[in-house]
C-alpha cells in the first residue's frame, strides 16, 4: 500500500525503464529492472500490489481458508468428532483475519520496499505524452523503454435495474463486515464459483446463476461437474443456462428476473458480479504513446512489444491468461527484452492454473476439449482418486487425474487433476512438460506411500501396461513357461 503522506520524488532526468502499474507484473518488471542496475521509475493510481494483494488472490484464499474450516467442522462426524451443532462462523472476524494477512503480505508490495530497491514511485495517475514520456501529476517522465502493467478490472452487465442495486464486485466485496443472509453470484467463472462456495459455507445462503450449460466452461466437463456437485452438497442453488434480465429494488431487497427456460424470480441482500476482466488501458492516453489497443487490452506481439517499440505490456493489461503467476513471467520477459538485445518470446504452452474450490481443479496444457477434437492424434489415461488410497483415507476422494499424450509417443500435452490439493499436485506434470521429460519418466518417479500424488505415478503406469501388445503377452507367456 502507499503511505497517507507519500511526496513523489523528484524525476531523473531520463529513466532506462518506466513501468505503468504495480500490480504483479509491474512490481516484477521493476524489481527485475532496478536488480539488473537500471534506472527505474514505477507509477501506480491506486494501491501497491494492485488487484493479486488488494481485491484478488490473496483475500479471496483468505475466505476460502476459513470457509474449508466450516466445512470440515460440518463434517467432522465423518471422522468421529462430535461436535456442538450450534457453532457457526464468526463473519467479522473472518473478514478481520483477512485484512491482517493482507495487511501482513502487503509489506512485500510497499513503497518502502521498493524504495529501498532504488526505485523512484510515483502514486497517481500515468498519462503518455509522447511516445518517450509519461506524465504524473506535475512531472514528466521520460524514458528509454516503458512497461504497461496496468491490469483489469471487472467486467459489468448491461442489465436494467443493476446499477441502481449497488452490487458488488472482487473489488468491493472484501469491504463486507456483515454477513448476506442471502447472496447471488452472478457468473459462474473461477471467481463466481470461488466465492460462492465460500460464502455459502460462512452462513449465506448463494445462488449462483452460469448463463453457460455449465460452471467453470473453460474446464473438463467432468471436472466441472465435480465441483458443481461439490456446491450443492455445500447448500448452494446452483442455476445453469440462465439470463439475467433485469433488477429491481424492493424495499431492502433485490429481485433478480431471470430465464432459465422459465421465468423466474429471486430475492436477494447482495448481488455479488463475476463476469469476467476487460482491460484497464483508460486514462493512459494510448494514442499519444502511438500504442495500438482494443477492448481486450493493448496489442503485443510474441516478446510483449506493443506498436511502439518502446514500450512493452505485461499482465492482465495484454495477457488472455489472467494469472497472477502468468504476469509474473511475462514481467520478466518484457523487462528483457525492454532493457537488453535480442527478443525473448513468451512461452505460453506449459500454463498451469488452479481453481481453489473444493475441490480444487487444475491444469496445464490442452484440455479434455481440445483432446477429444484431437483424438486421432491424443491419448488420455484417467486414475480416479477412489482408487488412490490417500484420498480414500482423507475422506477427500472425489477426484481424477487425466493426461493427455501424443498417440505414438509418451509427450505430455496436457493435464486436469481435481482434488483437494490438485494445484500443489498439477506442478509435476507441468516440470515434465517444460523438461520434455514424457510420461514413461513420470512412471519412474517414486512417491511417498500414501500421498494423492501418487495417482500421477498410476496414470504414467496405466501408458507403460498399454505399450505390451499382444504379441509381447505370448512371448512373456512362453518364456515363463520354458523358465518354470
Amino acid at each position: 500500500m502507499s503511505p497517507v503522506d507519500w511526496t513523489n520524488p523528484e524525476p531523473a532526468t531520463r529513466y532506462h525503464l518506466v513501468v505503468v502499474g504495480a500490480g504483479t507484473a509491474g512490481l516484477i518488471a521493476a524489481s527485475f529492472a532496478a536488480g539488473a542496475g537500471a534506472k527505474v521509475a514505477l507509477v501506480e493510481r491506486h494501491s501497491m500490489g494492485g488487484d493479486c494483494l488488494n481485491v484478488g488472490c490473496v483475500p479471496s484464499k483468505s475466505l476460502l481458508r476459513s470457509s474449508r474450516v466450516c466445512a470440515e467442522l460440518r463434517d467432522a462426524a465423518a471422522l468421529g468428532w462430535y461436535l456442538p451443532k450450534s457453532g457457526q462462523a464468526d463473519f467479522g472476524a473472518v473478514m478481520r483475519r483477512m485484512r491482517q494477512v493482507r495487511a501482513r503480505i502487503s509489506a512485500n508490495d510497499s513503497v518502502a520496499r521498493y524504495r529501498e530497491k532504488g526505485v523512484d514511485v510515483f502514486m497517481g495517475q500515468g498519462r503518455f505524452t509522447s511516445s518517450s514520456s509519461i506524465q504524473v501529476g506535475g512531472s514528466v517522465l521520460r524514458f528509454r523503454r516503458a512497461v504497461i502493467a496496468t491490469g483489469a478490472r471487472p467486467a459489468l452487465l448491461s442489465v436494467p435495474g443493476l446499477t441502481q442495486a449497488d452490487y458488488l464486485t472482487n473489488e468491493t466485496v472484501f469491504d463486507l463486515t456483515e454477513r448476506p443472509a442471502r447472496l447471488a453470484v452472478v457468473g459462474g467463472g473461477p471467481v463466481g464459483v470461488e466465492l460462492a462456495q465460500a460464502f455459502q459455507r460462512l452462513g449465506s445462503q448463494v445462488t449462483l446463476l452460469e448463463k453457460g450449460d455449465q460452471i467453470l466452461f473453460r474446464e473438463d466437463p467432468e471436472a466441472a461437474m465435480l465441483v458443481q456437485e461439490s456446491l450443492i452438497n455445500d447448500g448452494v442453488d446452483v442455476e445453469v443456462g440462465c439470463l439475467v434480465e433485469k433488477v429491481e429494488c424492493q424495499g431492502n431487497d433485490r429481485v433478480i428476473y431471470y430465464s432459465n427456460g422459465s421465468r423466474s424470480l429471486l430475492k436477494v441482500d447482495e448481488i455479488l458480479i463475476a463476469t469476467g476482466r476487460i482491460a484497464n488501458t483508460d486514462g493512459l492516453n494510448l494514442e499519444a504513446a502511438g500504442v495500438d489497443y482494443t477492448q481486450r487490452g493493448v496489442t503485443v506481439d510474441g516478446g510483449l512489444r506493443t506498436s511502439n517499440p518502446r514500450v512493452y505490456a505485461a499482465g492482465d493489461i495484454c495477457l488472455a491468461w489472467k494469472f497472477t503467476h502468468m504476469a509474473e513471467e511475462a514481467a520478466m520477459v518484457a523487462a528483457r527484452n525492454a532493457l537488453f538485445p535480442g527478443q525473448k518470446s513468451l512461452t505460453t504452452l506449459a500454463i498451469p492454473s488452479c481453481i481453489y474450490t473444493d475441490p480444487e481443479v487444475a491444469h496445464v496444457g490442452i484440455s479434455s476439449r481440445q483432446a477429444v477434437e484431437q483424438v486421432d492424434d491424443v491419448l488420455t489415461y484417467t486414475h480416479y482418486l477412489r482408487d488412490a488410497d490417500r484420498a480414500v483415507i482423507d475422506g477427500e476422494d472425489n477426484g481424477f487425474v487425466r493426461v493427455h499424450i501424443r498417440k505414438g509417443s509418451d509427450e505430455i500435452l496436457g493435464a486436469t487433476i481435481v482434488a483437494a490439493h490438485a494445484g500443489e499436485m498439477i506442478s509435476e506434470v507441468t516440470l515434465s512438460m517444460v523438461a520434455n521429460l514424457g510420461l514413461k519418466t513420470l512412471a519412474k518417479v517414486i512417491h511417498p506411500y500414501p500421498t494423492c500424488a501418487e495417482a500421477l505415478r498410476r496414470v504414467a503406469l496405466k501408458h507403460s501396461v498399454g505399450l505390451i501388445t499382444p504379441l509381447t503377452r505370448r512371448l512373456l507367456k512362453l518364456w515363463f513357461k520354458l523358465t518354470s
